[in-house]
C-alpha cells in the first residue's frame, strides 16, 4: 500500500492533487443518472459518516434533463452537500452525435467544477458518459480518481470501452467482485490499489421493506416489471425488440406489467414507443411510469419475490439487486453480455420465441438456495475506508504506470 511518508521526487507538474494532504479529505462524488445514484447513495452516506472525510456531491447529466429531473432526488437526500451541477444532455436529443456533444461539454464543465471546489478525491461509478467525462477531467486536471464497479463486463452501447477507459484513467479501483478485480489487475493496474469491496447496489437492501399495499395498488399490482434500455441501434429496431418482449410477457393472461421509461441512450425513442403502445393496447394490464425512486423500486422487487414475479428487460438490476432479493429475471439481448450473473437470470436472444422460452424457464426457477458474487452489503463503508486510507497526494499514485 502506498504510504503517506514516501519522499521520492516530485511530479513533473505540481497539480491540485499533489499538495499537502489535509486532515479531512474532500471527496467529490459524481452522480449522472438515476441508476447509479441508487448505487452511489450508500457510498455518499458512508463518506458523510466519517470524520476524516468531507462529502461533496456533483449532480450531472441525465439528472438535469426534464421531464424526470431526478436531480430533485439527489437534492432531497444530499442537498447540503451538493457543490455543483454539470448539465450535459439536452432534453429531446438522443443519438451518438448528441452523446459526443454532451461528453465534450461535460469534460469542460467538470474541469471547472473540480478546480473551483478542489477535491482530494473524485469518485465515479460505472461506464456512462457522465462518469467518463468526469474521469477525463479529473485525470487531465491532476485530481486523484477512484472508480467503483470497474473491471465488469457489459456491452451496453459503448459501455465496455468506456468502463475500461475509466479504469486506465483511475488511481484507485473499487471492484464489485473478485473476477472484476482480477480483470483490472490484468489490465496492468497496481494490485495494491485494487480493492474488492462488493457492489454498493447490495448495501441497505435488507432495510428496505416490501412496497406497501396502497403503493402497490397504485402501480397496478404488477407481477412483472419491464425495464429495457436501448443498445444504440436505430429507434425502429429498438421498438421491434421491446414490442416483442412486451407481447411475450402479455401472452400470459395473468400478467400485470409495470413498464419503466428507458434511459437516455441512443434508440430510446423506440423503446419508449413500444412501452406506450403496449399501455394503449393492453389498458388495465400495463402501467407506465417514468421513474421509481430506488426505495420504491427495491420495495417493488420484494413484492415480486414474494409473489414469484419477474423482472424482464436488460437492466443490470436483474443481475445484481434481483439476485440479492431472489427475483427471477429475463435478460434480453446483448446489453449485459459478459457480466457475472447468478442463477436467478435466464438470458435469451431477441426473437419472440426466444423471449417466450426464457420467460417460461424463469418461472420454473428454484431460487431457494441462490447465491450471488456481489458482496455482503458493506461496500459503502469499505469504499469510504479506502478513500481515507490511500493518500491521494502521493506522486506515485498520480503518475500512472502499467504494472506489467
Amino acid at each position: 500500500m502506498i504510504g503517506d511518508g514516501w519522499a521520492g521526487e516530485p511530479a513533473v507538474r505540481p497539480g491540485p492533487a499533489e499538495e499537502t494532504s489535509p486532515a479531512v479529505r474532500r471527496v467529490a462524488v459524481v452522480t449522472g443518472s438515476r441508476a447509479e445514484f441508487g448505487l452511489l447513495a450508500p457510498v455518499m452516506r458512508a463518506v458523510r459518516a466519517r470524520p476524516d472525510l468531507e462529502l461533496m456531491v456533483i449532480a450531472a447529466g441525465s439528472h438535469l434533463v426534464s421531464p424526470a429531473l431526478t436531480y430533485q432526488e439527489v437534492k432531497a437526500a444530499f442537498g447540503a452537500h451538493i457543490v455543483d451541477a454539470v448539465p450535459m444532455q439536452v432534453a429531446g436529443r438522443t443519438g451518438r452525435d448528441a452523446d459526443v456533444e454532451a461528453l465534450g461539454l461535460g469534460v469542460g464543465r467538470f474541469g471547472r467544477a473540480f478546480f473551483r471546489v478542489m477535491p482530494d478525491w473524485v469518485v465515479v461509478l460505472g461506464d456512462r458518459i457522465e462518469a467518463f467525462a468526469a474521469a477525463a477531467a479529473a485525470s487531465v486536471g491532476g485530481f486523484a480518481l477512484a472508480h467503483i464497479h470497474g473491471g465488469d463486463r457489459a456491452e451496453g452501447v459503448a459501455d465496455e470501452a468506456m468502463r475500461h477507459a475509466i479504469t486506465k484513467l483511475a488511481h484507485l479501483h473499487l471492484a464489485a467482485t473478485a473476477q472484476s478485480a482480477q480483470r483490472i489487475i490484468r489490465m496492468g493496474e497496481n494490485p495494491d490499489l485494487v480493492r474488492t469491496v462488493g457492489s454498493p447496489a447490495i448495501d441497505g437492501l435488507a432495510e428496505i421493506p416490501a412496497l406497501p399495499d396502497d403503493e402497490y395498488e397504485g402501480l397496478g399490482r404488477p407481477n412483472v416489471v419491464f425495464l429495457m434500455h436501448p443498445v444504440g441501434r436505430p429507434a425502429e429496431h429498438e421498438e421491434t425488440v421491446a414490442a416483442a418482449a412486451l407481447e411475450a410477457v402479455l401472452a400470459d393472461p395473468e400478467a400485470r406489467v409495470l413498464a419503466l421509461y428507458p434511459n437516455l441512450d441512443p434508440g430510446r425513442e423506440g423503446v419508449l414507443a413500444a412501452v406506450q403502445n403496449a399501455e394503449r393496447r393492453h389498458a388495465g394490464r400495463v402501467t407506465v411510469r417514468m421513474h421509481l425512486p430506488r426505495e420504491r423500486f427495491v420495495g417493488l422487487l420484494r413484492r415480486l419475490a414474494d409473489g414469484r414475479g419477474l423482472l424482464v428487460g436488460n437492466s443490470s438490476a436483474a443481475l445484481i439487486e434481483a439476485a440479492a432479493l431472489r427475483v427471477a429475471a429475463v435478460d434480453i439481448g446483448p446489453r449485459q453480455n459478459g457480466r457475472e450473473r447468478a442463477g436467478n437470470v435466464v438470458a435469451c436472444g431477441e426473437t419472440d420465441a426466444q423471449i417466450s422460452g426464457a420467460i417460461a424457464a424463469a418461472r420454473r426457477l428454484d431460487l431457494a438456495s441462490l447465491a450471488h458474487p456481489y458482496g455482503d452489503g458493506r461496500a459503502g463503508e469499505r469504499i469510504a475506508a479506502a478513500l481515507a486510507e490511500v493518500n491521494p497526494h502521493d506522486p506515485r499514485l498520480l503518475r500512472k504506470r502499467c504494472a506489467y
